[in-house]
């Protein structure tokens, strides 16, 4: 079988034949002029990732290696069937939503004294031991918890067969972030995000990337950033950052698809739309790396150093701090462990 095309040029392919999702260049132009005005500043620096995961281990631990591999590995899904019955998780006194009751409740079961970041624990824990670490603090449960035991579990099992920690199972690729993702996705089924777009296999990797881009970006606030390749991650297509991206003017959607999505209607995983509404999310992304480039040179800052990992890192903090500004844009949803 044809190996599928990377994301980068997963997104291309898509963006050059997409239906209802298109990038436009005015916006582009001006999201790299909004990220070229912060360059240097710590919201586009890799260091920077302990204060955009406040709740993490610190990175000087090692632990912190394996809190990212957990978290990253349920990473999915967190959008509740009713807008207004939402996942809530209180911690050190600040009730979350969304991504971070995952993160919250992960750091309290650590404080709670259960090994969660232990591939010996998580690989054999049973449906309910996970329930319970990832309690609600109202009614609404955190959904999918039977995939998200199945992935964590399985996950672990992988680590156990090479080292027993995700450090040791990642480091068998070396520093080279494409040989990581690579290795994420061939060892660990739930990372294979793939689909088919007009005949064509493509890849967005979003959970796969975002954990080699994490790992990066906790060695890179332990001061150990030595990583080839890491240009060659993209963003990570995910629900908020596409919605960001058409707030920003990057991405433009049909009317026929700005309907849809308005309407609630569940877009199936693999379905044309949702498709490209990911895929382009990543071209747009590459394109505004192009353009910031091109503005650093321009402004005589050389190479900006700025990868799409970084852009992403910013983009989806934003869509949280600006989400009631960007009300009136949908977003998209589908169930699947895949983001």
């Amino acid at each position: 079988m044809e190996p599928p095309l990377f994301p980068r040029e997963s997104g291309q392919f898509v963006a050059e034949r997409s239906q209802d999702v298109f990038v436009e260049e005015e916006g582009v132009q001006k999201v790299a002029e909004l990220l070229c005005a912060l360059l240097g500043s710590d919201e586009l620096c890799a260091s920077g990732w302990k204060k955009a995961n406040p709740l993490a281990p610190a990175p000087t631990s090692d632990q912190a290696f394996n809190w990212v591999f957990v978290v990253d590995t349920m990473n999915f899904s967190f959008w509740p069937d009713e807008e207004t019955r939402q996942c809530e998780v209180t911690f050190r006194g600040v009730t979350h939503t969304g991504y971070m009751t995952l993160c919250a409740a992960i750091t309290r079961a650590i404080e709670e004294g259960v090994p969660i970041t232990d591939p010996k624990f998580f690989s054999q824990m049973t449906v309910d031991e996970l329930a319970h670490i990832l309690r609600s603090d109202n009614e609404t449960s955190m959904p999918m918890i039977q995939e998200r035991h199945q992935v964590l579990t399985e996950g672990g099992r992988v680590l156990l067969q090479h080292g027993g920690s995700f450090r040791s199972f990642i480091s068998r690729a070396g520093n080279d972030a494409r040989k990581m993702v690579e290795l994420v996705v061939e060892k660990i089924p739930s990372y294979r995000d793939e689909a088919v777009y007009q005949g064509k296999r493509i890849s967005l990797y979003k959970r796969a990337q975002i954990l080699v881009a994490d790992y990066w970006a906790v060695a890179a606030a332990r001061g150990d950033a030595d990583f080839v390749n890491i240009d060659w991650l993209t963003m990570f297509a995910d629900y908020r950052v596409p919605q960001a991206l058409v707030y920003l003017g990057a991405l433009r959607y049909s009317d026929a698809l700005t309907r849809t999505l308005k309407s609630g209607e569940l877009l199936p995983p693999g379905d044309r739309r949702e498709v490209e509404i990911r895929a382009c999310s990543i071209w747009a992304v590459e394109r505004i790396k192009s353009r910031l480039a091109e503005l650093a040179r321009q402004r005589g800052s050389g190479g900006c150093g700025v990868n799409s990992a970084l852009i992403d890192f910013y983009l989806w903090p934003y869509a949280k701090k600006h989400h009631r500004e960007m009300a009136h844009i949908p977003v998209h949803h589908t169930r699947c462990v895949y983001y």
